[in-house]
């Protein structure tokens, strides 16, 4: 389970880190306003709805996982982070969420799930999650040779351990993105200001394009 809890704290740095998560909106809230106070203040529900949206794409692969096998998950869901890639970087630039800087905890949290769904941040967890989704998936075909209804008694006693996993991913992803945001916003609103965007900030939209499709093909490769 290393490489397993490995994915899930890289993640929520590479999550962290690009500015259309939340630390970019954060800061500039911050600036606009002039406090500090208000730019930590963004901060939380920003988290939330990161959250949300993860613990909500992650609970519907292992949903999927217990009723289907490994081997087809891995494809499935290559196919899935590939095809929103390729969505992502032709047609992504067209749905910008737009908040004004007058939004309060509610409508943060909202902005902050609707740009990481579109974004297909729970997606790029899919990995993580296929040990998990594995191992429920052998468990529920291996009954399902006695009889249907062992099959669901089964699938039933592995769904609570399976989300009591999705939900330490999850909070732990979450944590990880949180205290890489703080720290670029709040590196960005007390040194860097905005405009170190345009001196030599990469360009996230490419890379997190590119890393949606290696993943997806090293997940149809190694299925």
């Amino acid at each position: 389970m290393a490489s397993t809890w490995a994915t899930v704290i890289g993640s929520g740095v590479f999550h962290g880190v690009n500015p259309a998560m939340g630390w970019l909106f954060a800061a500039a809230l911050g600036l606009q306003r002039g406090s500090r106070k208000a730019m930590l203040l963004a901060l939380p529900p920003i988290a939330v709805g990161h959250a949300a949206s993860v613990l909500l794409v992650m609970t519907s692969a292992i949903a999927f996982g217990v009723f289907v096998q490994t081997s087809h998950l891995r494809v499935a869901m290559g196919a899935v982070l590939i095809v929103w890639a390729a969505y992502h970087h032709f047609y992504g630039h067209r749905h910008r969420v737009r908040v004004g800087m007058t939004a309060g905890f509610i409508g943060l949290a909202l902005w902050s799930a609707a740009m990481a769904t579109m974004h297909g941040a729970g997606l790029m967890l899919i990995p993580a999650l296929l040990p998990v989704c594995g191992g429920a998936s052998a468990a529920a075909a291996s009954a399902s040779v006695a009889s249907a209804s062992i099959a669901s008694g089964a699938a039933a006693s592995i769904l609570p351990a399976s989300l009591q996993m999705v939900g330490q991913m999850t909070a732990l992803h979450t944590v990880v993105t949180l205290v890489t945001e703080a720290a670029i916003a709040f590196a960005a609103y007390e040194y860097l200001g905005l405009g170190m965007l345009r001196r030599g900030w990469i360009n996230f939209d490419w890379l997190w394009c590119g890393a949606l499709t290696v993943t997806g093909v090293l997940l149809i490769v190694m299925g």
